[in-house]
């Protein structure tokens, strides 16, 4: 997804469907139209040695991306997939890649006027350089307002 692209559904009232999980203290997410499937996590292939394994699905393989450990670097070890999910998606290009998350995604359908741009210097200075949008959604009057980074996943697998 193109950072300059606005995550607009065809109609403009309508919310924006996210399917969004948690990388802690991050709340993140992914457009629905991009995530093909959720699955119980397997067992991951990879040398332990960077935040990225692999996965053999529907006959190809598909990149893993850890981004715990992408986004806050640790040695963690190989990608685990105890108690964990993967969530199948696409890039723009098509490419598929999969995601680690501890919690079941959940789908939030999010209001477009809550939903804006993250700006590029934010976006070179900051660990979320692979996300392009911000959505404050409010939680009530005893709550504070949650933050859900939308992730380019163009990004995700170029940087």
């Amino acid at each position: 997804m193109n950072s300059n692209q606005i995550l607009v559904p065809p109609r403009a009232q309508a919310p924006l469907k996210l399917v969004a999980f948690s990388v802690p203290p991050l709340q993140l997410a992914l457009p629905i139209a991009q995530v093909q499937k959720i699955l119980n996590c397997g067992e991951i292939g990879g040398s332990g040695l960077s935040a990225t394994g692999i996965i053999r699905m529907d006959g190809e393989e598909i990149m893993v991306v850890d981004l715990q450990k992408r986004l806050f670097g640790g040695n963690q070890g190989k990608i685990t997939g105890v108690k964990a999910y993967l969530l199948i998606a696409r890039t723009s290009k098509r490419e598929r890649f999969g995601l680690v998350t501890a919690q079941a995604p959940a789908l939030m359908d999010v209001p477009v006027e809550q939903i804006r741009v993250l700006p590029d210097s934010y976006r070179r200075s900051d660990t979320l350089s692979i996300a392009s949008h911000v959505a404050r959604i409010p939680q009530g009057d005893s709550n504070p307002p949650l933050t859900v980074f939308i992730l380019d996943s163009d990004r995700l697998l170029g940087a």
